[in-house]
C-alpha cells in the first residue's frame, strides 16, 4: 500500500512522526513544509511543499500545484495528515485522484476541532480527534487516544 503522509513543520510534523509505527511495511512518502526533514520511516527523502495559510486562495496555488505533482507521481492509496492547511489541501488532492483520506486533528485543539479539520469533512474518509469529549459531541469524529 502506498501512503502519502503530509504535515506542516513543527508540532504537526512531530505528531505525524510519532505515528510512524502504524505505517511500517507500507510504501510511505512523507511531505512537509520545511526543507531538509529526516524521514521518520523508509528511505524516501521528505518532499517539500510551500507552506500556506487558509486566508488567501491565491497564496494556496503553489502548495496546491506541488501537491498535485506529488500525488500524480506517487499515486497513493491513502493520504494521511495531521495538519495544518497544506495537509488539508493534500486530502483534497488525494481524494480528487481516488485515494482514501484520514485527517488527524492536532492535540492542541482541545476545545474545538481546527478550522482545517472542519473544512476537510467532505473529503476525509476518517476524521480523528485526540480529545474524547470532542468525539462524543460529534458523530463524524473518531477518538482512538492521544499521540503523546
Amino acid at each position: 500500500m502506498r501512503i502519502l503522509l503530509v504535515a506542516s513543520a513543527g508540532g504537526h510534523w512531530i505528531e505525524l512522526h510519532r505515528l510512524r509505527a502504524a505505517f511500517v511495511g507500507a510504501d510511505c512518502q512523507f511531505v512537509s513544509t520545511s526543507k531538509g526533514m529526516t524521514p521518520p520511516l523508509g528511505d524516501r527523502e521528505v518532499l517539500e511543499i510551500t507552506d500556506t495559510a487558509r486566508d488567501s486562495v491565491l497564496a494556496m496555488a503553489p502548495t496546491l500545484a506541488g501537491l498535485v505533482r506529488i500525488v500524480r507521481a506517487f499515486d497513493p492509496h491513502l493520504v494521511v495528515s495531521t495538519g495544518a492547511a497544506p495537509g488539508a489541501l493534500a486530502l483534497l488532492v488525494g481524494k480528487m485522484f481516488g485515494a482514501r483520506t484520514i485527517w488527524i486533528d492536532s492535540i492542541a485543539n482541545s476545545e474545538t476541532l481546527s478550522l482545517s479539520g472542519r473544512l476537510v469533512r467532505p473529503v476525509a474518509d476518517l476524521r480523528i480527534t485526540q480529545w474524547k469529549h470532542l468525539a462524543d459531541r460529534n458523530a463524524s469524529l473518531r477518538f482512538f487516544g492521544q499521540i503523546l
